[in-house]
């Protein structure tokens, strides 16, 4: 963190805890310059992004003051989904909500598209222009099944940091985590087979099970803690659930880090009830903290659970680059890579090789920590501005989606036509669920740029909610 970070950190807490009050007068900028020893540029950075950040604003000729703030919302309680095999539906408001990616002109909160203009993607910008001039053959040709040899090495070697200790032969590559998903779900379940989710979970996830023929127990999940054991345990003992599909670190719509105790407990129960667990870890490598969190594949001793990540949310999604390590389940997982795509491509597969070994993914990832945590600042003081109040907002410990809970008496979905007419596209919350429940929800990408456009979005969207709150 540099100096005007780790200051303006500081004035944040402060502010935060009512150090500073509502519109009282901060420290000039000499005197904070005086006080901490720092250079008045580097006071005047850090009164920047508490600007932007909306903690403090400018007064003319008498310097800088606290901004009067809403209170902080609270996160949203442990959900509360039906607890039984249900079919999943939602396929055709998903199916618009994927078609609306083509649609330029609109401000695409509800998409879960990473940040891919930092410069620190730039290497791998001239490592596939090396490629291309130098006109390897391979780039032109079929890779074997499971991806090439020097990529599943860079990702071994990367999963050390989650505490994962596996070969490359244990490593089978994707055509992103979407495959790879796809893969451990058909490894280990058949049509008329009953899984356990969390509650809300990934959309695309959910299609899967659909289009599988499989039928969903959604299991309460905390905001901050992540799926409730007690009541996994339950279901295990009521319905026979083959497997449980979870995404405990930086989950996606949440953005909790599911504690370490949990993820043991939680690995205890699959052993107990002989069911694979298939942990989806794609928006792993973004935790804020360091280390990142270790996975519950880390933990695992005989191979029943199935990771799956790729490097769609971290450098980018167009490079269609995953992997899955299977487990016990290697061969089946095979078989289906085989005869979903029978090999990824080897031209994007070379150049994110390349990219990690030579040091530049780890520079990328501490780039993007740090860029998604400031925006998260950002648009929590944004949301917190322009909303109205009685919303719920969850506090993201990684990635960059946050989940926002209106009173139960809002419905998203019209809301969200609206929207559409003024350029914004929101993900309702509805899709994350099997049932079509949290139609009173939706997720936020706050990997957006923080610009006047953005903001200017944001406010609209809050004046049409508090449009709805008033009449509704």
């Amino acid at each position: 963190m540099t100096r005007y970070q780790h200051l303006a950190t500081l004035l944040a807490e402060r502010i935060e805890q009512g150090l500073y009050r509502s519109g009282e007068r901060l420290p000039s900028v000499r005197n904070l310059s005086s006080e901490h020893g720092v250079s008045i540029s580097t006071v005047q950075q850090a009164y920047h992004i508490l600007e932007d950040r909306q903690l403090i604003s400018p007064q003319p000729r008498s310097g800088y003051f606290v901004t009067p703030q809403k209170s902080q919302p609270p996160v949203p309680a442990l959900t509360r989904p039906a607890q039984r095999p249900v079919e999943i539906t939602q396929w055709d408001a998903v199916l618009e909500q994927l078609t609306g990616r083509e649609d330029a002109g609109s401000i695409a909160f509800g998409s879960g598209f990473p940040d891919v203009t930092q410069a620190t993607i730039k290497p791998l910008w001239r490592e596939m222009s090396r490629i291309v001039q130098h006109q390897e053959p391979e780039i032109l040709g079929y890779d074997c099944i499971n991806g090439k040899q020097v990529l599943r090495a860079q990702i071994a070697r990367l999963m050390l940091d989650s505490g994962c200790v596996v070969t490359p032969d244990d490593i089978v590559v994707t055509t992103g985590c979407h495959e790879a998903l796809s893969i451990a779900i058909r490894a280990v379940c058949e049509a008329g087979d009953i899984v356990a989710v969390e509650s809300p979970c990934f959309h695309g996830t959910m299609q899967m099970l659909r289009a599988f023929g499989i039928k969903v127990v959604e299991i309460p999940t905390d905001s901050e803690t992540g799926i409730s054991v007690e009541a996994l345990e339950l279901a295990l003992e009521q319905w026979p659930i083959k497997a449980v599909i979870l995404v405990p670190t930086c989950n996606n719509p949440l953005g909790f880090i599911m504690p370490d105790a949990r993820k043991k407990a939680v690995l205890n129960l699959a052993q107990r009830f002989d069911i694979a667990i298939i942990e989806d870890d794609v928006y792993g490598e973004l935790a804020y903290e360091y280390p990142r969190p270790m996975t519950i594949k880390s933990l695992d001793v005989d191979g029943r659970v199935l990771l799956c990540s790729s490097f769609s949310k971290t450098l980018a999604p167009g490079l269609r680059v995953g992997w899955i390590v299977p487990g016990r389940y290697f061969d089946r997982a095979m078989h289906m890579k085989y005869i979903v795509t029978g090999s990824t491509t080897t031209f994007t597969q070379m150049a994110v090789a390349e990219f990690v070994r030579n040091g530049h993914y780890h520079r990328h990832l501490r780039r993007m920590r740090q860029h998604y945590q400031r925006n998260l600042d950002v648009f929590t003081c944004w949301v917190r501005h322009y909303f109205p109040c009685g919303i719920c907002v969850s506090r993201p410990q990684g990635g960059f989606l946050m989940w926002i809970e209106l009173p139960e008496h809002i419905d998203i979905v019209p809301i969200s036509e609206t929207l559409r007419q003024h350029n914004i596209r929101i993900a309702v919350g509805s899709l994350l669920s099997a049932s079509g429940k949290y139609r009173n929800c939706m997720r936020l990408n706050y990997a957006l740029p923080f610009n006047a456009e953005t903001e200017t979005a944001l406010r609209n969207m809050g004046e049409i909610i508090g449009h709805v709150f008033e009449n509704g």
